[in-house]
């Protein structure tokens, strides 16, 4: 993963994100934006998974329900933002589209 990419990663996620967990995951699916999006949808996770609000009375209250809320408009601020690796408007897609093949039918 060249640095201006792993700098964008860490824009985005934040300095105490390893790095080689980020090489590892931009092996796999290829793209910046997917690996940011999906580091984020884990973090989502871990908060889902714990009590988002927890009380003890008189002593502590611990409330992470405005981390999940800014998780949650992180995510949906992905899709604004331009990647470094993202394809240039009017460049060739990698993208492929499929359709099926149908039989033909003579008809007299």
């Amino acid at each position: 993963m060249d640095p201006i990419l792993l700098a964008w990663l860490r824009a985005q996620l934040g300095t105490a994100t390893d790095e080689q967990d980020l090489a590892a995951r931009y092996a796999r699916l290829g793209r910046a934006r997917v690996v940011a999006a999906e580091v984020l949808a884990e973090r989502r996770a871990k908060l889902l998974a714990e009590p988002l609000r927890m009380t003890v009375d008189g002593v502590v209250t611990i409330d992470q329900s405005n981390n999940l809320a800014g998780l949650e408009r992180q995510i949906a601020g992905l899709a604004e933002l331009v990647a470094p690796d993202d394809p240039a408007a009017g460049e060739a897609s990698a993208d492929l589209v499929t359709a099926p093949l149908l039989s033909s039918r003579r008809t007299r």
